[in-house]
């Protein structure tokens, strides 16, 4: 269970780094903006600074998960896991934010909040198994 856990939280943080991509370099790209239902280029140009800013949080969430992995792996497991729980459960908390902000939003909260629900649910069950 401690590597399934851990192979969800990676696929977590690098879909994080994906979105991170987008929201923060390719925003104005209209491949990217049509993914986010953003209707013109006009109103990508407008919206771009908030998506910057919200992509370094997909970044720094990713991060966090990505450094507790490693901690886990190279011996630190109380590090590592607070890491990987605090890291994935914001993104699944952000996940169900999106997802109660209305129907459409329901595909992309379910993409973006299953692998941590996975990770944190795994991760849970393998921390009070082997203790």
């Amino acid at each position: 269970m401690i590597l399934a856990s851990l192979i969800f939280a990676l696929i977590a943080a690098l879909l994080h780094v994906y979105i991170f991509t987008m929201e923060s370099i390719t925003w104005t790209k209209p491949k990217t903006w049509k993914t986010f239902s953003i209707t013109s280029q006009a109103d990508a140009e407008t919206t771009k600074s908030l998506a910057y800013n919200q992509g370094f949080y997909n970044l720094f969430l990713a991060i966090g998960a990505l450094v507790g992995i490693i901690a886990v792996w190279a011996g630190s497991p109380q590090v590592g896991w607070t890491l990987v729980f605090s890291s994935c459960g914001s993104m699944l908390l952000a996940a169900l934010v999106l997802a109660a902000s209305g129907k459409k939003y329901l595909r992309a909260a379910t993409i973006q909040g299953a692998t941590p629900l996975l990770a944190v649910v795994l991760g849970v069950l393998a921390v009070t198994l082997n203790n």
